[in-house]
């Protein structure tokens, strides 16, 4: 086998969360190009229909689910409808959640909890239904979750986010250990990557800003992202688990200024 080979995911079936757009669509997308059909799942349908159709212009097949990831009986669903489609799962990319950053004084308990929730219990829910049919349909697989740097670099403002994006970190290794050798499960560190969402809070002096700030001297690419999506998901990283790669920049501090509680 050549080295170029282990990054194909010819006869794979990947399920993408939050694929409707940004890092989701293009891992989906990135995936199909190196020969994996897709099951795109997100809440939009009209977003995920358009990333479907993406996907077949490469020639693999897809479909779109609309999915809320916070409802675990239509996790149950997607899962279910991957198998009756495609009658296989290899690759399953928990990508969906997120959070704004917010002072910690201002970020009520209730909406801590949720943005556990959103980036860490629906992670966990749908890696255990996805798993073991890994096992069953493919003989295993693997995980990628969508981690950050907020989750290993602390920075004001990030209280929720970033203890979030930590327990998913965290939640990899632990999963990593109770699912080998069968299925792997590792993650992203994901850095300021330039998406439709992180445009619309940007002017030129935040931009230029965050920019020399950041080590690499420019802000990140969906495609920066997918490409270690797609090593992790590929026969290349088979050696690989429990680990957390960093796609951002070199950043060992945020490259947004946010401000003090205690100023």
């Amino acid at each position: 086998m050549t080295i170029l080979k282990q990054f194909k995911l010819n006869g794979k079936v990947a399920i993408v969360t939050g694929a409707g757009n940004g890092i989701g669509a293009g891992i989906a997308v990135a995936y199909a190009q190196a020969g994996a059909d897709i099951v795109i799942a997100a809440r939009t349908r009209p977003d995920i229909e358009s990333v479907a159709a993406q996907v077949r212009k490469t020639g693999r097949r897809a479909i779109a689910v609309p999915t809320d990831v916070m409802q675990e009986q239509q996790l149950l669903e997607l899962v279910a409808v991957a198998l009756e489609e495609f009658g296989r799962i290899d690759v399953l990319v928990n990508n969906a959640g997120g959070s704004p950053p917010k002072p910690a004084l201002d970020t009520s308990t209730l909406e801590f909890e949720m943005a556990f929730r959103f980036n860490v219990a629906t992670a966990f829910a749908l890696s255990r239904i996805a798993a073991p049919k890994m096992v069953k349909s493919a003989g295993g697989g693997a995980i990628v979750n969508i981690s950050s740097v907020a989750g290993h670099v602390p920075s004001p403002c990030f209280a929720a986010y970033g203890t979030a994006k930590a327990a998913l970190s965290f939640l990899t290794r632990e999963l990593a250990q109770e699912f080998a050798p069968r299925v792997r499960v590792n993650a992203i560190a994901v850095g300021s990557t330039r998406t439709d969402d992180l445009d619309t809070m940007l002017t030129p002096e935040i931009e230029s800003a965050m920019v020399e700030m950041t080590p690499m001297g420019r802000l990140g690419s969906v495609e920066d992202v997918a490409a270690c999506a797609l090593y992790l998901a590929a026969p290349a990283s088979s050696y690989v688990s429990g680990d957390i790669i960093a796609v951002n920049g070199g950043l060992n501090s945020m490259n947004m200024q946010m401000p003090r509680a205690f100023a």
